[in-house]
């Protein structure tokens, strides 16, 4: 192992992340069910670099040492910086590891939250300086950030499909799509994954986790450990959490690992300790009432 993915002299407790089992991405790349989300190991409002370097270094070698072995990040975090620093504190990659990258979302400022850029131009230049940042000849798994709507369709997809037939795209993979999207990319490109907002208080995108698990394309749920009112004293989120003698995110977590075996949550932080928190929700394994009742608390909300 080289010294950027060795752990802390501490020793080393079992890998939890490995308790989530595993999803084979288009058939061809096993990870472990819980990932690791490197949005926040940037600055504030995910632009320029984080307040503390070593801190964000220290997150990305803990995830490898927990058993982490796929990783997200896109161009626009920081812009750059997410990728730089994974490849700065990674490389060369452990074997085994899954690094998955986003284009087609273009920032001004910190306050930006970005707009959908689907011009070939736009996407073959990400998917290039991805490559380079991440050093990298080929990236696993690419992920269009979100569709343009001025683009065609077609143009958008065909750009992809040159960039894999160059073997500078291993995959492709979706965020922030319906069902009638996914279906009309399909028709034009394999998909491996799907990446859209889900979380215990969140299930709009129930009917795409369907059509994922239907047809083995792994769904990665964003923004995987909110919970609103629902993890309130009182509520069965927490319940279950002083039951199991955990967190609520924590339950939150395993709750969505439950949910479906094409599931792969990517919790992100900046923090070590809430790293480990994270990943010892692998761990936990609710019971079929559990999940009734953690169900029922959020369809009766």
């Amino acid at each position: 192992m080289t010294p950027a993915t060795q752990g802390p002299s501490s020793p080393n407790p079992a890998a939890p992340v490995r308790a989530s089992g595993t999803f084979t991405i288009a058939g061809d790349l096993p990870v472990h069910r819980l990932g690791f989300g490197a949005m926040r190991i940037t600055g504030p409002g995910v632009w320029g670099e984080p307040s503390d370097v070593d801190q964000a270094r220290g997150v990305l070698r803990e995830a490898v040492r927990l058993g982490v072995d796929f990783i997200d990040t896109a161009q626009a975090y920081g812009p750059e910086v997410s990728e730089q620093l994974i490849a700065e504190v990674l490389h060369p990659y452990p074997a085994g590891l899954v690094i998955a990258t986003k284009g087609g979302i273009a920032r001004r400022d910190r306050d930006d939250p970005g707009r959908s850029d689907g011009r070939p131009e736009r996407l073959r230049s990400d998917c290039e300086g991805s490559l380079t940042r991440l050093r990298l000849d080929t990236i696993d798994l690419w992920q269009l950030h979100c569709i343009d709507p001025n683009i065609a369709l077609e143009d958008q997809i065909g750009t992809v499909r040159e960039l894999q037939d160059e073997g500078k795209i291993r995959h492709f993979g979706l965020s922030q799509v319906t069902v009638e999207q996914l279906q009309q990319v399909r028709a034009l490109i394999d998909v491996a994954t799907v990446q859209n907002l889900f979380n215990y208080a969140d299930r709009t995108s129930e009917d795409v986790l369907a059509v994922c698990q239907a047809d083995g394309i792994g769904f990665i749920p964003w923004y995987p450990l909110a919970t609103g009112e629902l993890a309130q004293p009182g509520r069965p989120l927490a319940h279950a959490a002083q039951r199991h003698g955990v967190t609520t995110p924590q339950i939150a977590l395993a709750w969505l690992l439950h949910q479906s075996p094409a599931m792969i949550p990517i919790p992100g932080t900046g923090s070590i300790a809430h790293l480990r928190e994270n990943a010892n929700a692998a761990l936990i394994e609710l019971s079929a009432k559990e999940l009734h009742a953690l169900d029922s608390a959020a369809i009766n909300e």
